[in-house]
């Protein structure tokens, strides 16, 4: 790809926003094309051993006079007689009735991961892994283009993802898989030992960001013996996405090309009966067929290419 070169508009449902580390709060930033339906904001950190309370706030603007409306308000309170959680609706300046949690899920000196997943009509907070509740919206979600974090809360990371495409009609919980704080950035070449191999249900995650002026990006999935039995390729060159199978056989993946200079993406391999399937920022892209006992062997995860990365979950 030459430096001149213009890329296709990439629509706005394949742009994801990179995470955030550390930010100081009080904090406000605009949601990379507001909220809808499908949408997953990932917070996690630690709170405070002498917390009062803190809010996360889901705001539609973020003027300061007049104070914007917030379609949800998350609060939880830590210093009254009994600890709870608020969630309400600010609109034209005055509050609605608060709906209220008698028990807060979170404790003072201890790490946290909040997940909120906003769906067609209501809103779900799951803390560290397990349901807490669900908020109807009294504001349309469309109107949501401002995170607000404010009050006692050390945040590590924001994470701004999509549902798990995998999930085709399941009741379970989605998952929001940690980032890695050790660093800002994990070193490229990376790698992970796979210590069990894969097997059916596991899912690997890998977040990062483009480099400015890409070649390539390659994830492969070696054995004892260091052989390679599937390898996952995109190409900046020519744009195309393809398995390679050990042989160098190569199978392109007729799918739109969502890797672009500069922009955040999300790489999800589910591990299922017969081989793997592949979505990339929230979307399906196809499978690749394995047998049991090679995913078995698999021992070691590769990604190298000119990609910076932010999380590696297997």
């Amino acid at each position: 790809m030459s430096p001149g070169e213009k890329l296709d508009p990439l629509p706005d449902p394949f742009i994801l926003q990179p995470p955030i580390f550390h930010p100081v709060v009080p904090y406000v930033a605009t949601i990379f094309g507001g909220l809808r339906a499908g949408k997953m904001v990932m917070l996690q950190g630690v709170v405070p051993l002498e917390a009062r309370r803190f809010q996360v706030d889901f705001q539609c603007g973020c003027s300061v006079h007049p104070r914007p409306d917030i379609a949800v308000h998350f609060n939880p309170r830590f210093h009254t007689t009994k600890p709870h959680v608020i969630c309400n609706t600010l609109h034209s300046g005055r509050w609605e009735a608060e709906a209220r949690w008698p028990r807060v899920p979170l404790q003072r000196g201890a790490p946290f991961r909040l997940l909120f997943l906003f769906g067609n009509e209501e809103m779900k907070v799951s803390v560290n892994g397990q349901h807490f509740l669900h908020y109807r919206y009294r504001l349309p979600l469309s109107r949501v283009d401002t995170l607000g974090v404010f009050g006692d809360i050390l945040v590590e990371a924001i994470g701004f993802l999509n549902i798990s495409p995998f999930a085709e009609g399941g009741s379970e919980y989605p998952v929001g898989y940690p980032f890695l704080l050790k660093s800002p950035s994990l070193e490229v070449p990376c790698s992970r030992a796979l210590p069990r191999g894969l097997w059916p249900g596991q899912v690997i995650v890998l977040r990062g960001l483009v480099l400015p002026e890409p070649k390539d990006f390659t994830l492969s999935l070696r054995d004892e013996a260091a052989h390679v039995p599937v390898m996952l390729r995109a190409s900046f060159a020519d744009r195309t996405l393809a398995w390679i199978s050990r042989w160098g056989c190569k199978k392109l993946i007729s799918a739109p090309f969502l890797f672009y200079p500069q922009r955040f993406f999300e790489v999800l391999l589910l591990c299922q009966e017969g081989g793997l399937k592949l979505a990339l920022n929230g979307q399906g892209l196809g499978a690749t067929s394995l047998q049991r006992q090679t995913l078995e062997r698999l021992r070691e995860l590769r990604v190298s290419g000119h990609v910076q990365l932010y999380c590696v979950h297997c």
